[in-house]
């Protein structure tokens, strides 16, 4: 479910489940969190790339194992995913997202809870949640932090999607490249922050944490409570059905 690879002093973390578009199930979201701890105590890793194996970088949650559930146990599932996002913030060392094809949903918000996104310019980004029937139940505050509340809530509507440049120029983006290139780039910026010294990268990230992903923790509750309340109604009722009949 998740490939591991080491290149020098960076980390390379490949969601690996192609036939579920890479969707962020419970063990896949255990198995990163792992390698996410034991890259932090490496001291010889200085940056992570986060990635997807192709077609894409990330569908989101997995619809089909959250179809089995009842509402309190996704609200948990949820919030296990929650908190890998939000140890993100917390590691010393850079994560870097690199996308291709598309980021939908929780894939989406994960790219976004890096510390740098690399997107391939025909990359499709959505958040297609709210036509599910339900708000994004976690890692708004890290949208918020990339384009503003007003954009934030515009773009969790999920009316349109969009590519890797318009992404790019609300701020969800850092850098756009070609298609197929986009890991390539995220592994150079990688090298790039390998040669800087841990100890002022570290501190950058620390001095930003406050301001970036402030209140994080009571939002994403917040969230899941709008999330439980959601999956109470019709159009909620319908696709998680959908997906359970499935399983």
């Amino acid at each position: 479910m998740l490939s591991v690879e080491t290149h020098g002093a960076t980390r390379r973390l490949i969601l690996s489940r192609p036939e579920r578009r890479n969707a962020l199930g419970g063990e896949i979201m255990s198995m990163l969190l792992a390698e996410l701890k034991q890259a932090e105590r490496e001291p010889q890793i200085r940056a992570i790339v986060l990635t997807g194996a192709p077609p894409a970088f990330c569908a989101g949650s997995d619809l089909k194992e959250l179809g089995g559930l009842s509402i309190a146990d996704m609200c948990l599932h949820e919030a296990d995913t929650a908190a890998v996002a939000r140890y993100f913030a917390v590691l010393s060392k850079p994560i870097i997202a690199a996308v291709e094809g598309y980021a939908l949903g929780g894939g989406f918000i994960l790219a976004a809870s890096c510390d740098v996104v690399v997107s391939a310019a025909d990359a499709r980004w959505h958040l297609p949640e709210v036509s599910n029937g339900w708000l994004p139940p976690w890692g708004l505050q890290a949208l918020i932090a990339r384009t503003g509340a007003h954009r934030a809530r515009a773009l969790c509507w999920g009316i349109a999607a969009m590519d890797g440049a318009q992404a790019q120029a609300i701020g969800l983006v850092d850098q756009i490249c070609q298609p197929t290139r986009a890991d390539e780039q995220a592994m150079a910026i990688a090298e790039k922050f390998a040669l800087l010294p841990p100890s002022a990268v570290a501190s950058c990230k620390r001095y930003f944490d406050p301001l970036l992903n402030n209140n994080a923790d009571y939002l994403d509750r917040l969230a899941s409570r709008h999330f439980a309340d959601d999956c109470l109604g019709g159009q909620a009722q319908t696709v998680l059905a959908k997906y359970g009949e499935k399983k």
